[in-house]
């Protein structure tokens, strides 16, 4: 034992001997104190508002989702995962005990002892044995290996949880873009029925107009064309509206008639709220895929931590008690009880470079990890800047929409009128009505995208914690 120390001694110097693990520097990437394109303080509105929470379609849709939703129910499940992992990493830090009980035959030939034994004394050339063990193992973890293997796979909990929440907002933001675009498929129908009505008329009174031989037949035909291409328009909305539905049919598994049914009820028909007021800084806490990227990277570092530390010692205590004897009646005789207690250190004396090499991979994956959250941060932000842009730009576009709406539609009524008084030709009316036919569908489309540029920036910030999590 004496002779074995100076062994023993070296090989816990050449494992120590290469130092720590490679240190590396992740600093939080630097972000802007405020958004290019966010609201003044005295016209910013509610984070929750900019989804159509008052809506019962959505309200219905968004439960249905997020109780029998596949996608999310994939993500749960890799949170469960990730569980077992760490109580897995956490039991390998306790000790391992077991037991196990034995019957061993034996049949010896007694010639291989000699012939010339001494007087009294034979061989038992068949032998019984019973044997019941209890046995025990324990790293002791005296360098943290164990510990670091641990803190990994518990950040990966945080990691799969962090995904869990980025499927669950997807889920809510597609849902609730998807009601806001059946609802504007609605308005847009609701504008070329009307739309449709007029030009009807406009027929109707050309054709009266043509039987009385004060009007030629070309007023009748041009009537005619503006009302079938509003009725084009209208019969086009159908496979619009198929498509929503199956995309919510994939969203909240559930069949086509049951959607159908959350989405006959009556949408609200409130007018645009303001975006809220959002700080680039919140993006590190509020976007899930921003937390899920830093929780890998925490999880990269103290797997290099672990991986570092195979170059030092490791330490084994094994412990055994049991019981043999070779007769059933003689196993619980005190002679029968046997044990044993060891120790042991192995390290790595002259490996030609596996440790190291284990450990660039290690530190390249910390490295990969740490440019793939840099890429999560400035993807949060490139989104949540896209998105303040897109709901001002939208809203501009829906203002400048209705105002040409309502322009148009009092155009076409004053032509209508100077019609019957004799001061317009039909010419004249015609233009008129095409003219407000195609505003009042551009103004429903545009206040639609406008709703649905508010859901955008619901989920480029983070959502809320309020919102159906």
């Amino acid at each position: 034992m004496i002779r074995a120390a100076p062994l023993l001694a070296a090989a816990a110097l050449a494992g120590c001997a290469a130092g720590p693990p490679p240190d590396m520097a992740t600093p939080i990437p630097v972000l802007p104190e405020s958004y290019l394109y966010a609201p003044r303080p005295a016209e910013a509105g509610s984070l929750a508002a900019l989804l159509p929470t008052d809506d019962p379609a959505f309200d219905r849709l968004a439960d249905q989702a997020l109780t029998s939703s596949p996608t999310l129910g994939e993500a749960l499940a890799r949170i469960e995962q990730a569980r077992a992992g760490a109580s897995r990493a956490e039991a390998e830090r306790l000790p391992n005990i077991g037991a196990n009980a034995s019957v061993a035959g034996q049949r010896t030939n007694p010639a291989q002892f000699g012939a010339n034994l001494p007087p009294g004394v034979a061989i038992d050339s068949e032998r019984v044995s019973y044997g019941a063990n209890l046995t025990t193992r324990w790293d002791p973890d005296i360098f943290g290996a164990l510990r670091a293997q641990e803190r990994a796979a518990l950040l990966r909990v945080d990691a799969a949880s962090a995904g869990a929440s980025a499927v669950r907002q997807a889920l809510i933001a597609e849902i609730a873009a998807s009601v806001i675009d059946w609802r504007t498929l609605a308005a847009r129908q609701a504008a070329l029925e009307s739309d449709l009505a007029a030009a009807g008329e406009l027929a109707r009174l050309a054709e009266v107009r043509e039987r009385a031989g004060i009007a030629p037949g070309f007023d009748r035909v041009r009537a005619e064309s503006q009302a079938a291409a509003s009725r084009s328009r209208l019969q086009s909305l159908a496979g619009e509206r198929a498509r929503v539905l199956g995309r919510l049919v994939t969203l909240t598994a559930q069949g086509g008639a049951q959607v159908s049914a959350a989405l006959q009820k009556e949408g609200p028909t409130d007018a645009l709220l303001p975006p809220p007021i959002a700080l680039p800084s919140e993006l590190l806490a509020n976007r899930p895929d921003v937390v899920r990227a830093a929780a890998e990277l925490s999880a990269a570092d103290a797997d290099l931590a672990a991986t570092a530390r195979q170059r030092f010692p490791r330490f084994d205590l094994s412990a055994a008690i049991g019981l043999l004897a070779f007769g059933v009646g003689d196993l619980f005789d005190t002679d029968s009880v046997i044990g044993s207690l060891a120790a042991s250190v192995a390290a790595p004396l002259l490996d030609f470079g596996r440790i190291e090499a284990e450990i660039d991979g290690a530190a390249a994956a910390k490295r990969a990890a740490f440019e793939a959250y840099r890429g999560a941060v400035f993807t949060a932000l490139g989104d949540a800047e896209a998105a303040y842009g897109l709901v001002a730009a939208a809203d501009a576009e829906a203002a400048a929409s209705m105002a040409e709406r309502d322009i148009a539609q009092r155009a076409a009524a004053i032509a209508n009128t100077r019609f019957e008084a004799g001061l317009a030709d039909f010419l004249t009316v015609i233009e008129a009505r095409r003219a407000a036919d195609a505003s009042g569908e551009r103004a429903a489309a545009a206040l639609g995208r406008a709703r649905r540029a508010r859901v955008l920036l619901w989920q480029a910030v983070g959502g809320t914690s309020g919102a159906r999590d």
